[in-house]
């Protein structure tokens, strides 16, 4: 076990019941809490080289984080990210890479490395074969989910490790939710020339007016029935656009647990690109393979 460093008694990381149970992983979802970023407001922990922070910060916050899950100390793990492109590119590891990588899913059967996505309105999703001893991490946007990266990540674990999609466990951390995700007419095309279930992804309301309702003649029109008609937002359901995929892929649906947190909801607590125009710090959701397991378990 690594020694531990000081970590700030704010610092909060989420964590699922299923995956704590399992001695020989370490995973977590970061909360904007407990670090060391004054750029986005208080003690801010920040974990993504943004161009408003400074890199000091930064590197304190990921020393904190490796600290906080069990990672950290003297010998701490390597930190392996991504430059994230919303793609379906997924590496399979087997030591931390020497040059920068490019994709958006991660998978390693090899303990001692930290996987980390970073997100602040997509989806982070953790894949852990529980029999095999292998995990994967994965960044879920809209693109990506239409690309079907969870899917894939889900068949690139049976490639490279043997896994069986009945040994997977799956966590989906805090997001964007439907109350929230308002997209295009574009992106429901998306997904609707890729999911046959796409319409249930969806739903759709009429935006008010209220100098319309007030003074309805001024909006007449020649189309029937004699009335322009208001425009409507979209929303997504990010989340359940996920699962399905988990699902379609042959994962038990006990084993895939969703936070119930929505990013633009809770900036208090999370990070969201869109509730704070652009001008946001990044969350983690990482996962590793302790070497030998805690509390008296076989390597």
């Amino acid at each position: 076990m690594p020694t531990r460093v000081p970590v700030t008694s704010q610092l909060k990381i989420l964590q699922t019941s299923h995956l704590e149970k399992l001695s020989w992983l370490i995973h977590g979802f970061s909360t904007r809490q407990g670090g060391y970023s004054r750029a986005y407001g208080g003690h801010a922990l920040n974990l993504g080289f943004t161009k408003t922070d400074s890199r000091a910060a930064v590197e304190r916050n990921r020393t904190a984080l490796l600290a906080k899950v069990g990672a950290g100390g003297r010998h701490a793990w390597p930190l392996v990210t991504l430059r994230q492109v919303h793609s379906d590119v997924i590496h399979a590891i087997t030591a931390p890479p020497n040059d920068p990588l490019v994709g958006d899913g991660l998978l390693t059967n090899v303990p001692g490395m930290v996987l980390a996505i970073q997100t602040a309105d997509c989806l982070p999703v953790i894949l852990v074969d529980t029999k095999k001893r292998a995990v994967g991490v994965f960044h879920a946007g809209w693109r990506g989910t239409v690309k079907r990266i969870v899917e894939k990540g889900v068949g690139a674990m049976q490639l490279h490790f043997g896994s069986r999609p009945g040994d997977l466990e799956a966590a989906i951390g805090p997001g964007v939710r439907n109350c929230c995700y308002t997209v295009g007419e574009e992106v429901r095309e998306n997904f609707r020339s890729q999911f046959a279930y796409a319409a249930k992804l969806f739903y759709q309301v009429e935006e008010s007016d209220p100098v319309r309702e007030k003074y309805p003649m001024l909006f007449l029109t020649a189309r029937a029935p004699g009335h322009s008609t208001l425009p409507v937002k979209i929303f997504l359901d990010l989340v359940e656009a996920n699962r399905r995929q988990l699902l379609d892929a042959g994962l038990s649906a006990k084993k895939i647990q969703a936070a119930e947190l929505c990013t633009s909801c809770n900036t208090d607590t999370l990070f969201s690109h869109r509730a704070e125009r652009g001008n946001t710090g990044r969350l983690m959701g990482v996962a590793g393979i302790r070497s030998t397991v805690v509390r008296g378990g076989s390597r």
